[in-house]
């Protein structure tokens, strides 16, 4: 077969070892959970075909790199949040994902934030195929006006310095972020220490061995110093 019909080919179904079976095995969903994830995945090859919300390649290992991704973050999550602001949501993760997980919480608010407008159709037509309370708002996050959240995700929105300048705007006392990162979180931490103080904690990523959970707990701006002139 040659490499330009190979090319043109759409990827072949997951044959790794971590398909919706181990996905369950390591979330502990219920039946009824994991079968709208399904849906959700297959709505996702569906539109990834036409519409490249995801990279191609990524579609041959998607209930690791990005349902299991996403879904690390729900025991992170605090029993007494009652809202959650995902900020670049993509094609939904992490935030459809958490959504889904934490669907049984009274009254806990989800707010997704994409700037696509695309990736936006698709996850409204996602939320309302899994019958999803989501607020979706197509903006870029800078536009979004601030608002306190229980919990700020994000996951490859942005480098960490420029991260953290768009959680302020939703940051409150109590507020947790947690923020998938990979192996440049130390440059990237030296960076934002420049601009920011933050008290975090670095949690290995249960998905990929170089990735990292970064939550942080407080979140302040260093002020800056001003220049005198003799």
């Amino acid at each position: 077969m040659s490499e330009q019909v190979r090319a043109a080919m759409p990827p072949e179904p997951e044959t790794t070892a971590f398909g919706p079976e181990a996905f369950a095995t390591e979330s502990c969903v219920s039946r009824e959970t994991l079968a709208r994830l399904k849906t959700y995945a297959a709505m996702l090859q569906d539109w990834n075909a036409r519409h490249n919300l995801v990279s191609r390649a990524s579609l041959t290992e998607l209930w690791r790199r990005h349902f299991w991704d996403s879904a690390q973050l729900a025991p992170f999550i605090p029993q007494g949040a009652k809202s959650l602001i995902d900020l670049g949501s993509g094609a939904g993760f992490p935030g459809l994902i958490l959504a889904e997980l934490l669907r049984d919480r009274p009254q806990f608010r989800v707010v997704v934030v994409e700037a696509t407008a695309k990736k936006c159709r698709f996850l409204q037509t996602v939320a309302e195929r899994l019958t999803l309370s989501v607020e979706i708002r197509n903006a870029r996050v800078e536009d979004i006006p601030a608002e306190a959240f229980d919990v700020i995700t994000a996951r490859a929105c942005a480098p960490l310095p420029e991260l953290l300048a768009y959680a302020q705007r939703f940051w409150g006392e109590g507020t947790r972020g947690f923020f998938h990162k990979g192996q440049n979180l130390a440059v990237e931490l030296t960076q934002a220490s420049k601009s920011w103080r933050i008290k975090a904690e670095q949690h290995p990523s249960r998905s990929d061995p170089a990735g990292v959970i970064l939550e942080i707990r407080e979140l302040q701006r260093v002020a800056e110093r001003r220049l005198h002139w003799s």
